[in-house]
C-alpha cells in the first residue's frame, strides 16, 4: 500500500476545501471499501480527509412527510431506525441483505453509494480494465463474465453495480444533496449515475471536489408496502446476482401505483421505468406481472455465461409483485 497522509475535518466547508487543495486526496467514511481498494492498489490517494466527525449522521424527518438521512449515517442505524423501517421497509431489508452486520456498523451512507465494482478484472491491477485505466479494455466480454450486466453495458463496460442499498433508494426516487466549494446542489439519484457509453471511469454526475452530506427521500406513501429480495450464490455477505426493490398499491383488484427497481443487472441501480408503465393502471395479477418483467428485459443484451440474469429477473419481479398483492388482499 502506498504510504498516505491522514487528516480529520470538523466542518463540511473545510472538508470540501481539504479535498480542493489537493486532488490527490480522498474523503473516508467507513473505508469498507476505499480501504481495500488501497490494499490492491486500484486507489492510491496521497492524503486520506476523515469526515466521520461532521454533523452528517443524523435522520430526520422533512416537513414534506419524507427523510433526511445524513451522508455518515452508518448502514446498521439507517436499517435499524424505526421511521425507515416504517415508511420504507424494502430500503430497510436492501441494507441488511448488504453485508455482515460489522461491515454496517463502519460504513456509511455516503459510501455505499459510490462504492465500487467488484468486477475481478477490475480489482485486479495487473489486468487491463477500462474503468481503472481509460482505453485498457474490458477482459471481461470475452472473459469470466457470469455476473456481469444484461442491461444498459456496453464493449467498454460490463460491470455491475454493487449496492443493494441504492437499488432501493432509487425505487423511491431518493435525491442527493452534495456541497462544493461553490455551494450546495443537489441530484436525483437516477442521474447520479452517469450510463457507460465509453468512460466507464466516469461513474457520477457529482461535481469535482464534491462532498456528499445525505439523501432525502420523499413521501412514499406506496413505500411503505415494499420489500427487497436479493439473490446470492451464497446464503449471507454475497453481492447479489439479481435483486429487486419494488412497492405496490393494488385497489379492486387493479394496480394504482408502482415502484420497481433491478440490481446487480447494469453498472447502475436500474429503475425498471418500462416495466412501471405496463403495471400501472392493469390487472395484479401474474400475467401482468411477466408482461412488465417481459417489457423491461426486452432490451437485454446477456453475453454468453450471464443469460441466466434474465430468466432470474422475470422470475423474481413476479415473485415480488404476485407477495406484495396477496399480503395487500389479506
Amino acid at each position: 500500500m502506498r504510504e498516505f497522509g491522514y487528516q480529520r475535518a470538523s466542518d463540511v466547508a473545510g472538508a470540501v476545501a481539504l479535498l480542493g487543495a489537493d486532488p490527490d486526496t480522498r474523503f473516508l467514511g467507513g473505508g469498507t471499501n476505499l480501504v481495500d481498494l488501497m490494499k490492491t492498489g486500484v486507489e492510491r490517494p496521497a492524503r486520506l480527509i476523515d469526515i466521520r466527525e461532521l454533523p452528517l449522521d443524523e435522520i430526520e424527518s422533512t416537513p414534506e412527510g419524507g427523510l433526511r438521512i445524513g451522508a455518515t449515517v452508518t448502514n446498521g442505524d439507517l436499517a435499524a431506525h424505526p421511521e425507515v423501517r416504517r415508511r420504507y421497509p424494502a430500503l430497510a431489508q436492501a441494507v441488511l441483505a448488504g453485508a455482515s452486520g460489522q461491515l454496517r456498523n463502519m460504513a456509511t451512507v455516503g459510501g455505499n453509494l459510490l462504492q465500487r465494482t467488484r468486477c475481478g478484472y477490475f480489482t485486479d491491477v495487473t489486468k487491463p480494465c477500462n474503468k481503472r485505466v481509460p482505453g485498457s479494455g474490458c477482459p471481461a466480454v470475452e472473459g469470466e463474465h457470469h455476473n456481469s450486466a444484461i442491461l444498459g453495458a456496453s464493449g467498454h463496460c460490463v460491470a455491475v453495480h454493487p449496492s443493494d442499498m441504492a437499488v432501493a433508494l432509487i425505487a423511491f426516487d431518493a435525491v442527493v444533496s452534495y456541497e462544493t466549494a461553490d455551494g450546495p446542489g443537489e441530484l436525483p439519484l437516477r442521474e447520479f449515475y452517469l450510463p457507460v457509453a465509453d468512460t466507464p471511469h466516469r461513474e457520477t454526475a457529482l461535481p469535482p471536489g464534491a462532498l456528499i452530506t445525505g439523501v432525502t427521500l420523499p413521501p412514499t406513501p406506496t413505500a411503505t408496502h415494499s420489500r427487497y429480495r436479493k439473490v446470492r450464490e451464497r446464503a449471507s455477505y454475497a453481492f447479489a446476482i439479481g435483486s429487486v426493490a419494488a412497492a405496490l398499491d393494488v385497489r379492486d383488484g387493479v394496480v394504482r401505483d408502482v415502484r420497481l427497481a433491478l440490481g446487480a443487472v447494469a453498472s447502475r441501480p436500474w429503475r425498471a421505468v418500462a416495466a412501471e408503465r405496463v403495471l400501472t393502471g392493469a390487472p395484479a395479477d401474474a400475467e401482468t406481472y411477466a408482461a412488465a418483467a417481459e417489457a423491461e428485459l426486452a432490451a437485454a443484451l446477456p453475453l454468453p455465461h450471464n443469460g441466466y440474469k434474465v430468466t432470474l429477473i422475470r422470475n423474481l419481479v413476479v415473485a415480488v409483485l404476485t407477495e406484495l398483492a396477496e399480503e395487500a388482499a389479506r
